[in-house]
């Protein structure tokens, strides 16, 4: 059986969907890894690295045409034809939206298999790719914020004088703003956090941060841990509470989505009007419209003497640890799609485990 690793072309892409760690385990079990020239020089994994873990070095047609297909993001329509009909693709595939892309899979009777929808179990841990590049995402905004923020963000204590430590707050306590919870408080920021789930509140203060509590008068949990869209009077009720919090904030880190709708408003204009000169928003949620109505997707722009930071691809911008950890949740995905016979890996039946099942994008459900 062919796995095929082709180059990413997404333009500021640097993730690779196989680094050469995995590519030796996969070889080990009796793949056959196609890999195209150049797939992890972005990501700083070398052709030699790969042909060492016993990669086959390929074009891409080559490496498209493969029985399996590894991608980071949704192939285009060029990729797709020359893809192997009737192969199979994983990746993000993005597929809130039935669009070109999908009828041209379905078209070759290609099956995807979308790592977005694999579901939140137990038994996916390991092969959670959306929760494992949110945690890259989480850290590297409070990177990003510290870079643009014009001063420290400990409490600093000198002869020449002492600095107070920043506040940050962090809205949406999910997977990325854990993360960024604790990369600030390692930094030495006072974190606070907000979360209109109730069951985060926990969460918050074991990383050493405070929580942010309103009375919005309802609940904002959902299914599978995803945080669910509020009314429109409970929307404004948490504008209203949400604002004076935020406009005391230095750094804002906003991570708030709910899958497939834009992101919910949090960050008014009247809010950034309100905050110091020299204050960073960094909007995660700048892909499907921002959290903060001023956000610019994949700029970085000053407003109302604000800096806000609209990247929509933080884990490429550390490519070797976000590709490892993507690699993993492949290949561990890899273990329930294949069985061994007589030391051959054969592709199961897609519908008879509940992840591969989940992940499976048909035609009907596009």
């Amino acid at each position: 059986m062919k796995i095929g690793v082709p180059r990413e072309t997404r333009q500021g892409e640097t993730r690779v969907a196989s680094t050469p760690d995995v590519v030796k385990k996969l070889v080990a079990k009796g793949f056959t890894v196609l890999l195209e020239q150049g797939a992890g020089e972005a990501a700083h994994f070398t052709d030699a690295e790969y042909g060492q873990a016993g990669a086959t070095l390929v074009d891409r047609a080559a490496a498209l045409a493969a029985d399996i297909v590894l991608k980071v993001r949704k192939p285009s329509l060029e990729e797709i034809s020359l893809m192997s009909e009737g192969a199979v693709l994983v990746g993000f595939i993005e597929t809130c939206e039935e669009d070109d892309t999908l009828r041209a899979l379905f078209a070759k009777h290609i099956r995807p298999l979308a790592l977005e929808r694999v579901p939140r179990i137990s038994r996916a841990q390991s092969m959670d790719a959306l929760s494992s590049q949110s945690n890259i995402a989480g850290y590297r905004a409070v990177i990003e914020a510290a870079n643009r923020f014009g001063r420290f963000f400990p409490l600093m204590m000198t002869s020449a004088g002492s600095a107070k430590p920043a506040r940050v707050v962090v809205l949406g306590v999910g997977v990325a703003g854990l993360q960024a919870i604790a990369t600030a408080r390692r930094l030495g920021a006072d974190v606070y956090a907000y979360d209109i789930r109730p069951e985060t509140r926990e969460q918050i203060l074991s990383l050493g941060a405070k929580p942010i509590d309103l009375d919005i008068g309802e609940s904002g949990a959902g299914e599978g841990g995803y945080a669910k869209e509020l009314s429109d009077e409970a929307k404004a009720k948490q504008q209203q509470l949400l604002a004076d919090e935020l406009s005391k904030a230095h750094i804002l880190i906003t991570t708030a989505l709910i899958p497939c709708r834009p992101a919910p408003l949090l960050v008014t204009e009247e809010v950034v009007k309100r905050m110091r000169a020299g204050s960073v928003v960094v909007d995660l949620a700048a892909e499907t419209g921002g959290n903060c109505p001023l956000t610019e997707k994949d700029q970085v722009v000053s407003k109302e003497g604000v800096i806000l930071v609209g990247h929509t691809n933080y884990p490429a911008m550390m490519p070797t640890d976000a590709s490892a950890f993507y690699a993993k949740n492949i290949a561990n995905l890899l273990d329930i799609m294949v069985t061994q016979e007589n030391g051959t890996p054969v592709l199961n039946d897609l519908d008879q485990d509940e992840i591969t099942q989940a992940a499976l994008v048909r035609p009907e459900s596009g």
